[in-house]
């Protein structure tokens, strides 16, 4: 009997990004309390940058962005925000969106299934994911439990299961 496996993935549905950013701009053109405070989104590849008048402002016109990203599926650990800086008479907020699984992160995920995981499982390290291969798919399904389970300061997925 072959090997079953599955990969460690960490990576961001683009549309649910762009549909929660667009939903995030209607609001804030919508909203009142938005209204004449210069707040605007730009997402452009992975920067995302946010703008308005006040610090506070800013920081609402994030939680409106997050907000929609929960909304929409797309976890709050691929979202690397700073704090707001003063630029001119404007705050900006500048995030990155954090996507693959670095080999340091591989390595603390391959670390954990042995030290907790069950014993048949294997890992290998295949560029930005990481690959769990088994003889049981049960012991898989514990892993890929035992996965979410653990506190990781990285959001995490699971593909090609086979």
């Amino acid at each position: 009997m072959a090997d079953s496996s599955f990969d460690v993935v960490s990576k961001i549905d683009r549309m649910e990004l762009d549909n929660a950013i667009n939903q995030a701009i209607r609001e804030i053109d919508t909203r009142f309390d938005f209204k004449n405070t210069g707040a605007k989104i730009e997402l452009s590849g992975d920067k995302l940058a946010i703008e308005a008048d006040t610090e506070e402002r800013a920081k609402a016109t994030l939680d409106v962005v997050k907000d929609k990203l929960i909304k929409r599926g797309v976890s709050l650990k691929h979202l690397d925000a700073g704090e707001p800086q003063l630029s001119g008479k404007i705050y900006k907020i500048a995030s990155t969106m954090k996507e693959g699984i670095t080999t340091e992160n591989a390595k603390k995920i391959a670390k954990f299934l042995r030290d907790e995981g069950p014993k048949s499982i294997k890992t290998q390290i295949q560029g930005d994911e990481l690959r769990v291969t088994s003889k049981s798919r049960d012991d898989l399904q514990e892993a890929i439990e035992q996965i979410k389970n653990g506190k990781f300061d990285f959001a995490v997925q699971f593909v090609n299961f086979r």
